[in-house]
């Protein structure tokens, strides 16, 4: 079932223009997304990692969220206008 239109917001992710529902999560929004799941390359093996626990547990979630690094997204609720992007290790995002 599509929820209402007026309970979608915009948000912009990896430079794609998202509406999502109101209210969600940056990880459920990302989960939800026609984009892969995955939120952030793993620092040490540089494997994709998604959300795992959506509660704050597990940190598998860590997003650059409006140029603010190490941000949980199944923590942050999305709002109108929000700059997400998947984060990378130091090393990568340097080249």
């Amino acid at each position: 079932m599509e929820p209402p239109v007026n309970n979608m917001i915009s948000i912009i992710f990896e430079e794609k223009a998202l509406r999502v529902p109101a209210g969600i999560s940056v990880a459920a929004a990302v989960l939800g997304s026609a984009h892969p799941g995955h939120t952030m390359t793993h620092p040490v093996d540089g494997s994709a990692r998604a959300p795992y626990c959506l509660m704050g547990v597990c940190f598998e979630c860590l997003m650059e969220i409006d140029g603010v690094p190490n941000i949980q997204a199944c923590l942050t609720p999305v709002r109108e206008g929000m700059v997400i992007r998947r984060q990378f290790p130091v090393e990568e995002m340097e080249e």
